[in-house]
C-alpha cells in the first residue's frame, strides 16, 4: 500500500509511460519487422543511385548536344559542358531525336545558303519595295554628295 502518492496526481510519475508506449526502433514504427524495413531501405537507396545515375547521364547528353551546337556555328567552347560529360565517361551519345532535329536544321540552312534558296527568296521578295528602297538609297547618296562636294 505504500507507494509513490505524487504518481497518480500526474506530477511526474506518466512520463515513463509515454517512453515505453513510442517504440524506439523506426521499423517498428513503420508497422514491419527489422528485416522488411532493412530490405525497403536498401531498395530505396537502390532507387536513389539508379535516378541519379539516369539524371547524370541526361545531363551528359545535354552538354554533348550543345558542343555539338558549338561546334557547328564556331562558339567558344564551355568547361562545364566538358566537364559533365567526362564526369558521366565518354561512351556519352546524343539521343537520336536530338540528333533528327539538328540535322533537319542543318539541310535547312544548306538550302537557304544555296544559290536554289537565294533565288527562292527572291521570288517571295515584293518587288516594288525594292525598287522603292533603292531609288530612296539612290536619292540619299546624291544629296549627300551634292553636299559635300561643291563641283556638283
Amino acid at each position: 500500500m505504500v507507494g509513490n502518492p505524487l504518481k497518480g496526481m500526474g506530477l511526474g510519475g506518466g512520463e515513463e509511460k509515454a517512453e515505453a508506449e513510442t517504440p524506439k526502433d523506426p521499423a517498428a514504427a513503420a508497422g514491419m519487422t527489422r528485416e522488411e524495413y532493412e530490405e525497403y531501405q536498401k531498395q530505396l537507396v537502390e532507387e536513389k543511385m539508379e535516378r541519379d545515375a539516369d539524371f547524370l547521364h541526361k545531363k551528359a547528353e545535354r552538354a554533348t548536344l550543345r558542343v555539338c551546337l558549338r561546334e557547328k556555328y564556331r562558339l567558344p567552347k564551355s568547361e562545364q559542358d566538358e566537364n559533365m560529360i567526362q564526369m558521366a565517361g565518354d561512351d556519352v551519345d546524343v539521343p537520336e531525336e536530338l540528333l533528327k532535329m539538328v540535322d533537319e536544321d542543318a539541310t535547312e540552312e544548306e538550302e537557304k545558303d544555296s544559290i536554289m534558296g537565294q533565288i527562292q527568296n527572291l521570288q517571295n521578295m515584293d518587288m516594288d519595295q525594292i525598287k522603292e528602297k533603292a531609288s530612296a538609297t539612290l536619292t540619299e547618296m546624291k544629296s549627300k554628295a551634292e553636299e559635300k562636294c561643291s563641283v556638283m
